[in-house]
């Protein structure tokens, strides 16, 4: 049965709806050929009796009207007179009526007057009834203008026929066909609910899959662009999910990386202060400056998720205020000394124009951070960083390049997606938490500001945003 009865189903709606048209065009047609048959038929005739009189009245005067008078009498069964203006018989007439001089009943004749010229027009159409005969009469009369002289009259009868036999006729055919067309509507809109409903229903079944975690399903494309089109939408969904699965599963096993190695050398430091430099201030003290050093990373790592997690989930809201990108580059910078002064990094910022622009300082400050220390990561044994603050006609760019390797350009549409950790094919020099860059672009997209990277292998990459001034 349909989708078990289910009432609430599309198969069932549009069988119910099937049906429900095909009724409608039955009942129409039961309408039409019985109920409004007579009237319809009335008014066919009014229509082919009032065509036949104007041409006969505008062929009046013409050498073949007498003929054409005499052909559409014989042709169409109707009686066609005209009269003069005491309601005379002027045509047509034979020896018996020259003598006798037939006239239209003055009664019947003073009626035709008053409605012809109680017309807004030469001629008028109605229905008369006679004693003599058991159908109605339809009359048709028409002014035949004779210049100066006395005008004539147009004067047509039709006899309505009954058409009850014919209405019999009909509902004996209807019957049958009512019940033929009622079986077939039953078989075709069960058919074609389906065939309609199908696509629908393979989605459906498609999106409980996915639903359950199968990222391998395939949603069908369906006989209608509507269903293509969402087909279309939920296979690049899935792609996009697919892929979102596959990068949550890299960072969560980066994260743990980057979680346990810490962690290990915490537990091993602090096993070493306990049993062999508890008793030795400067073995302690360097074996404590690691053990610091290793839960600030924690800490940098468990900041950078949840700051992530709230830039993009909107939690905090945007405290905007003027401010110099040039000189919060400046401060950015002052945090990595330990790198310039220890490890050889050499900083260079360059700055012109005007570098005002409107945002919240510190979530900038926290995309410059993660821009400079992705730098660092990468840069090669030069250890050379280059950081532009420009101003432009409009707007203010920030840019920051380093001489590493390079993105390769399989990675470099990915690299600012939410769970994916660049530079797979690098090694980094400090441990980060592979989730910069995906903050960078939450920050610049929530100051609605440009953002973007030029990188080529054996290169280095220069990374960059642009902020309105």
């Amino acid at each position: 049965m349909i989708s078990k009865l289910d009432k609430k189903s599309l198969n069932f709606k549009l069988w119910l709806y099937f049906i429900s048209f095909a009724a409608a065009i039955m009942a129409l047609l039961w309408l039409l050929q019985i109920v409004f048959l007579n009237s319809y038929y009335e008014s066919m005739k009014i229509k082919e009796i009032s065509r036949i009189g104007n041409e006969l009245a505008a062929k009046y005067g013409s050498l073949d009207f007498e003929n054409a008078l005499v052909e559409t009498s014989f042709n169409e069964g109707i009686s066609i007179n005209i009269l003069d203006q005491t309601g005379k018989l002027v045509y047509p007439l034979d020896l018996f009526d020259i003598l006798r001089q037939p006239r239209l009943n003055s009664e019947t004749f003073s009626d035709f007057l008053a409605r012809l010229y109680g017309s807004e027009t030469d001629y008028v159409v109605y229905t008369r009834t006679d004693d003599r005969v058991r159908n109605p009469i339809l009359v048709y009369g028409a002014i035949l203008r004779n210049g100066d002289s006395p005008n004539y009259f147009l004067f047509i009868n039709s006899m309505l026929e009954p058409i009850d036999s014919t209405v019999n006729v009909l509902k004996s055919q209807l019957i049958r066909i009512t019940g033929i067309s009622f079986l077939l509507s039953l078989g075709i809109s069960l058919i074609l609910a389906k065939w309609i409903s199908r696509p629908i229903t393979n989605i459906t079944r498609s999106a409980r899959a996915l639903s359950k975690g199968d990222y391998t399903v395939s949603f069908e494309k369906g006989a209608y662009t509507e269903i293509d089109n969402l087909a279309d939408t939920l296979n690049s969904m899935t792609r996009e999910l697919s892929k979102t699965e596959e990068l949550r599963k890299d960072l969560m096993a980066n994260v743990t990386h980057d979680l346990k190695t810490p962690l290990t050398v915490i537990r091993s430091y602090s096993e070493m202060i306990r049993d062999i430099s508890g008793e030795s201030k400067e073995k302690r003290e360097a074996h404590l400056a690691t053990i610091i050093q290793e839960s600030e990373k924690l800490s940098s790592l468990v900041d950078d998720m949840l700051e992530l997690s709230r830039v993009q989930s909107g939690l905090r809201d945007m405290e905007m205020e003027a401010l110099d990108l040039t000189e919060l580059s400046r401060e950015v910078l002052d945090r990595f000394k330990y790198f310039q002064e220890n490890e050889g990094y050499t900083f260079q910022l360059t700055s012109n124009g005007d570098t005002i622009v409107f945002g919240d300082k510190r979530k900038l400050s926290q995309a410059v951070y993660n821009l400079i220390g992705n730098a660092v990561n990468y840069t090669d044994d030069d250890r050379r960083i280059g950081i532009k603050v420009e101003g432009e006609e409009d707007s203010v760019r920030f840019s920051i390049e380093d001489h590493g390797p390079g993105i390769a350009a399989d990675e470099i549409d990915h690299i600012w997606d939410r769970y994916y950790r660049g530079g797979k094919s690098h090694s980094r020099r400090k441990t980060g938490s592979g989730i910069g860059l995906s903050l960078v672009k939450s920050i610049i997209m929530a100051h609605n500001g440009e953002y973007g990277v030029m990188s080529e292998e054996g290169e280095g990459s220069t990374f960059y945003f642009r902020l309105r001034k």
